[in-house]
């Protein structure tokens, strides 16, 4: 029997993949809005929390490839005790039968691609050949 030698293959993921890190809250007026139906849309969402003061901004969070909603988006306030009242009436309610989660948004702090991850944390297979 005779060895042929080994085979590496390193596992690699797209470079558009990124990983997010996030903070402090931005500011005590924008709700981070989970578990949103891939129905919703911006105007529904705005009906739905407009009853706890003047929305300012409403986003829905869209995937690039499919367009459908990721099931999450933002909604703005124009004041902190609105949008605080909003939180606490909303997180937990249901949306077109799905389940709120509210909370205050979180600022993006940092973007990082995989691939300058895999620089440090790189995965590496060995295979034998016979």
């Amino acid at each position: 029997m005779r060895k042929i030698g080994f085979m590496k293959q390193v596992i690699t993921a797209s470079s558009s993949s990124y990983c997010r890190y996030f903070s402090s809250p931005s500011s005590n007026n924008k709700l981070f809005v989970a578990g949103l139906s891939w129905s919703v849309d911006e105007k529904s969402l705005k009906e739905a929390f407009s009853s706890f003061g003047e929305v300012s901004e409403v986003r829905i969070m869209y995937d690039k490839d499919s367009g459908r909603s990721r099931g999450f988006g933002f909604v703005n306030f124009s004041s902190e005790d609105e949008a605080s009242s909003a939180k606490d009436a909303m997180d937990g309610k249901a949306l077109l039968g799905r389940p709120l989660r509210v909370n205050f948004a979180m600022e993006k702090v940092h973007r990082e691609s995989v691939t300058s991850r895999q620089n440090n944390h790189g995965t590496t297979f060995s295979t034998r050949s016979r």
